[in-house]
């Protein structure tokens, strides 16, 4: 089958619909398929078409749906779908209506879906392959090792990782504002990983560098550094406002580290609605309770990864190539 994939995200970046595309491009070409990714349909023969977000991709489902009349499209449904620009956006009813199936990334995104369409709608969990542990703790940052240990080796710091682009929908700052509130005696750091969308998100970050000696932004980094560092963080705060099944949840999970997370339906969806380390959308001061608590509680971040623990069966590469093939196979019917 030849399947096009199309992803507002440009070539090379590391938004999280291009890390799903590339993904799925590759269990899809596992599975035997011919596969393309692009930012829009330029009248392809494609069997398929798999299109991530319904608003922004919407040119490309409407162009693909009067040109291949009778081909299947799949629409993945995003987190500013789910959560913003289905009640509001026209085009992303209409990108609704043409889809034959509709994906979404955890089980609570079905629920935001006009009833009518909730039966032509699958979960499909983001996989994430294990990584080996790496005994490296250091980051490199303007040519200076910043190390985590002293000279025997013990930890200095409890490293907080926030990983995510600097966008006002990630509320990227709200672990550094929580850390201000710290105690003098606390250890903890925060290593926040990811681009500045703008200028000014850029000029904010080094400014609170400036100020909180808790913070180091550490700009975008490739993959495999993201990865070590996520997996050499005692904890990871996902902040957001919205999302529709954060990349960096299922990766945490995958690598045994314990989440704090902003309370939102997309990510309540993948931890379960009795998940002890929520936080109140915005609410700093919550998530600094949770973060003292984190550091100072062993009991509570054992409880934080074990929660974690019992969910990693989700994200396995083999389950969600699963998935595809069975939505596959509906489709072929």
């Amino acid at each position: 089958m030849r399947i096009g994939i199309i992803t507002p995200a440009p070539p090379r970046s590391r938004y999280g619909n291009r890390v799903t595309a590339l993904r799925w491009a590759r269990l899809l070409k596992e599975l035997g398929h011919r596969v393309t990714i692009a930012n829009a349909y330029e009248g392809e023969n494609f069997d398929l078409l798999i299109a991530l977000h319904a608003r922004r991709s919407y040119p490309a489902i409407s162009r693909f749906h009067r040109e291949q009349r009778g081909m299947p499209i799949i629409v993945a449904l995003t987190g500013t779908d789910l959560y913003r620009d289905l009640k509001k956006s026209r085009r992303a009813a209409a990108s609704l209506e043409i889809a034959t199936r509709l994906v979404v990334l955890q089980p609570q995104g079905i629920d935001e879906l006009p009833p009518r369409f909730r039966a032509k709608a699958r979960v499909i969990y983001q996989s994430v392959a294990a990584r080996p542990q790496s005994v490296n703790h250091q980051w490199r940052r303007s040519n200076q090792a910043v190390s985590t240990t002293d000279a025997g080796g013990v930890r200095q710091t409890f490293d907080v990782c926030v990983i995510g682009h600097l966008r006002t929908v990630k509320d990227p700052f709200r672990a550094a504002l929580a850390s201000r509130l710290l105690p003098a005696s606390s250890k903890i750091r925060l290593l926040h990983v990811g681009g500045a969308m703008s200028d000014e998100m850029a000029a904010r970050a080094r400014a609170e560098m400036e100020v909180n000696p808790r913070y180091l932004w550490l700009g975008e980094q490739s993959r495999p550094r993201t990865h070590r560092i996520l997996r050499q963080s005692q904890l990871c705060v996902l902040s957001s406002r919205l999302e529709g099944g954060a990349n960096v949840l299922s990766e945490a999970i995958v690598a045994s580290v314990p989440v704090v997370a902003s309370r939102i339906p997309g990510t309540v969806g993948i931890l379960g609605a009795n998940y002890p380390g929520y936080f109140t959308v915005g609410n700093t001061r919550e998530l600094a309770r949770l973060l003292i608590r984190a550091e100072t509680d062993p009991s509570f971040l054992g409880l934080l990864k074990a929660q974690g623990e019992s969910l990693k069966k989700l994200f396995h590469p083999a389950r969600e190539r699963k998935s595809w093939a069975a939505l596959l196979r509906e489709l072929a019917k």
